[in-house]
């Protein structure tokens, strides 16, 4: 996979940071991930057996996306966010108050962070194209870590999609609550990437 990714790839200072900030914030945003759909599990498991499947279905991508950046982020020797714990409880809390507010607001998270996210990837994958445009395949660890990106990128607009075919814009308040979370999202992917 991306073991040993970043120590075989020479790089400048400034790209190393930029690396482990990188696999930092990811592993940080894919552990979150990972703990609203478990909350949200947690909840419609209980009261609507329904959507469980669903919800079952992109958590068991988000624990995947979360084991590589876990894989990466330890093989690379990249420290963790110290707000690890923060980010567990802060996820864990969203993901069950949403879905206690209903399968629209649940809905209308997921359509927020994976905006957010989305837009976060697509971000990372335009850098990594410019500081290395000759890493185009995963012939190399560069052109690894652009394809695991490029598909979790591709992961978290498909569970946008999903969650905007599922009602998301029926939440309510659907603007307040989508803007919201993605300015947590913004603000979490910021503090991430420093601490």
């Amino acid at each position: 996979m991306l073991k040993q990714a970043i120590k075989k790839t020479k790089l400048t200072k400034p790209q190393k940071a930029y690396i482990d900030r990188l696999v930092r914030v990811d592993q940080a945003g894919e552990l979150g991930a990972d703990y609203i759909y478990a909350g949200q599990h947690f909840v419609f498991s209980n009261t609507k057996p329904s959507l469980a499947p669903l919800i079952q279905h992109m958590w068991d991508q988000e624990i995947h996306h979360h084991k590589v950046f876990d894989e990466l982020q330890t093989e690379s020797r990249i420290r963790p966010s110290v707000f690890t714990p923060v980010w567990r409880a802060a996820a864990f809390g969203l993901g069950v108050g949403t879905a206690l507010m209903g399968q629209e607001a649940a809905m209308a998270c997921t359509e927020a962070v994976e905006t957010v996210i989305g837009g976060h990837y697509n971000s990372q994958l335009r850098w990594l194209h410019q500081e290395f445009p000759k890493d185009l395949d995963d012939s190399t660890e560069i052109g690894r870590l652009k394809k695991t990106i490029k598909q979790f990128r591709d992961d978290e607009l498909e569970h946008l999609d999903t969650a905007v075919e599922e009602g998301a814009k029926k939440a309510v308040p659907y603007i307040l609550l989508t803007e919201t979370i993605k300015n947590g999202c913004r603000g979490a992917i910021w503090v991430a990437e420093r601490y």
